[in-house]
Formats: structure tokens, C-alpha cells, sequence
């Protein structure tokens, strides 16, 4: 008998498994709607799911239909690269890699030029189709004989892609059910309430597209920077003896001026000077005045 007791308390203690009841009720569920839509009321036990930012609508959209996300095997690579160098002849260079980016199908996003002290420069950016991207650095790379820079990088977003993809799929399948559900409601109160969970559902939905329109669009186009430029040894102009003198007697003016537009700046210590000059010439006249009273 005791073996028997023994034995069924085993039992029931594998059965609770230790997890808590999900006795609250997500969503908004009308016992009329039928079965069908019963799935937004978690009376059940819910299982652990591993990673937290799954809510648990999701998860119980992923047990029930074991939604997995159709996409395909190949590596999701976003590719960057940044290149510096020295050319000989700006525009020959340029003209050479526009050629390059449109044999490759590519295309300019921006290209600027300017110069400095010292050189000329010109900045441009190109996308690329990813599968161009070796051939598209192996061309620009012919002919020169030395890189200041070049950083290439190839970052892999496979996860992210799965993984935003199947949140997408179970977002979408939410916001179907609780279209149903709208479709459905008994009174003005339930539609505001499903209302306000469709607008969250959509902000979501959106959230997402926009995150995996951004990585498809830099998995597909890769983006490469490159600066090209040219050291200047420009002769400046030669300035007349006279010029000089004139430029030399003008300068001598203009800082005589600013020399007394600064002195006019400090009048309030000049003014104290001045009381204190005379505040000592009258204490030494009267002095004086006591000295000679003396000496009568």
C-alpha cells in the first residue's frame, strides 16, 4: 500500500511538469464566435518558449500551424568595401570606373569632387550587385600600384532573414484571425477592443517589412566607396615689388587701427589710471604744503 501511494505521487508530479497555468485569456474571444477562433484564448497550458521577444499569440500561432518561414538556403551577405589611392589623372580614372560600373550593372549613388592645400580629390560611391562585387574590386584594382585603404567586409544576416521572416508570417496570420474576429464582434465595445490589437499588429508588420526591405536591398546591391586623388604642384602668383610695398603699408595701417581700436576697448582702466594719478598729485602737493610748514 504504501509502495501504491508512493508510486502515485510520482505520478502526478511528472504530470504538472512544474510549469504555471496560462489561466488568463489573450485576445478577444466571444464563446459564440465558434470553435474556430478559439485559438486566441490560451485557457491551456502554454509552452516555454526560448526566445522572449516572441509574444505568446505568436507562439501559440507557431504550435498550432508550425508555421516555418519559406525561404530559401542561400547565404544572406550584405558586402562593403572602401577604397583610397593615388591616380595620376583624376578624370581617366573616373571615366574607368563608371565604365566598370556600368559593364557591371551598377550604378553611381554619389560622386563629388574638391581639392585642398595640397590635392585634388574626387569621392564616389557605387551599388553593385552583390555578385559582381569581386569582379567590380578586381577591375578597379588594375593599375594601381598602392592602396591608402582598402577595407573590405562581408557581414552575414541569414538569421536575421529567417528569423524577421517568420515573425512576419505569424504577425500576418494574427492580424487574419483577428480580422475574423472583427468580422464577427457582437458590439461596439469588442470591435474597439480588436481595432486597437489590429493597429498594434500592423505597426509590428510594418516595423518588420521595412527592417527586411532594408537587408534585401543591401544583400542584393553591395556598396563600395572609393576616393581617388592627385597631389597638385600649382605655381601661385607672382606678386610685383610694388604690390608688395602697397600690400606691406596698407597691413602696417590696418593693425595700426586695430591697435587703437583696441586701446579704446580698455578706456575704463585708462579712466582709473587718470583718478589715481591725481589722487596722488593732490596727496603730494599737500605734502609738500605740510613740509614747508615745517621748516617756517
Amino acid at each position: 500500500m504504501k509502495y501504491l501511494c508512493f508510486l502515485l505521487v510520482v505520478i502526478l508530479t511528472g504530470c504538472s511538469d512544474g510549469r504555471p497555468e496560462a489561466k488568463e485569456s489573450y485576445g478577444i474571444v466571444n464563446s459564440d464566435l465558434g470553435g474556430g477562433l478559439a485559438a486566441f484564448n490560451y485557457s491551456q497550458d502554454y509552452e516555454e518558449v526560448e526566445d522572449p521577444i516572441i509574444t505568446r499569440q505568436e507562439a501559440a500561432v507557431y504550435r498550432q500551424g508550425d508555421m516555418i518561414a519559406e525561404v530559401d538556403n542561400n547565404p544572406k551577405i550584405i558586402k562593403t568595401a572602401s577604397l583610397r589611392f593615388e591616380t595620376q589623372d583624376l578624370d581617366g580614372t573616373h571615366k574607368n570606373i563608371l565604365d566598370i560600373t556600368k559593364t557591371l550593372k551598377g550604378f553611381v549613388s554619389t560622386d563629388n569632387s574638391g581639392k585642398n592645400y595640397s590635392e585634388h580629390f574626387r569621392n564616389i560611391t557605387i551599388r553593385i550587385p552583390s555578385e559582381s562585387f569581386q569582379a567590380f574590386i578586381d577591375d578597379v584594382s588594375k593599375g594601381v600600384s598602392y592602396f591608402d585603404r582598402k577595407d573590405i567586409s562581408r557581414k552575414d544576416v541569414s538569421e536575421e532573414f529567417v528569423d524577421l521572416n517568420a515573425r512576419l508570417k505569424a504577425k500576418r496570420e494574427l492580424e487574419r484571425r483577428y480580422l475574423e474576429l472583427l468580422k464577427q464582434a457582437k458590439n461596439v465595445e469588442e470591435m474597439l477592443d480588436i481595432e486597437r490589437e489590429l493597429s498594434k499588429i500592423r505597426e509590428e508588420i510594418e516595423a518588420k517589412e521595412g527592417r527586411l526591405n532594408y537587408l534585401k536591398d543591401k544583400v542584393s546591391l553591395s556598396t563600395v566607396s572609393i576616393q581617388f586623388y592627385k597631389y597638385t604642384n600649382e605655381t601661385r602668383v607672382t606678386v610685383s615689388y610694388g604690390q608688395k610695398m602697397k600690400n606691406a603699408l596698407s597691413g602696417g595701417w590696418d593693425g595700426i587701427s586695430i591697435f587703437f581700436i583696441g586701446l579704446l576697448s580698455l578706456w575704463p582702466l585708462f579712466l582709473i589710471l587718470i583718478i589715481i594719478i591725481l589722487l596722488l598729485r593732490r596727496w603730494m602737493k599737500r605734502r609738500k604744503k605740510r613740509k614747508a610748514k615745517n621748516t617756517e
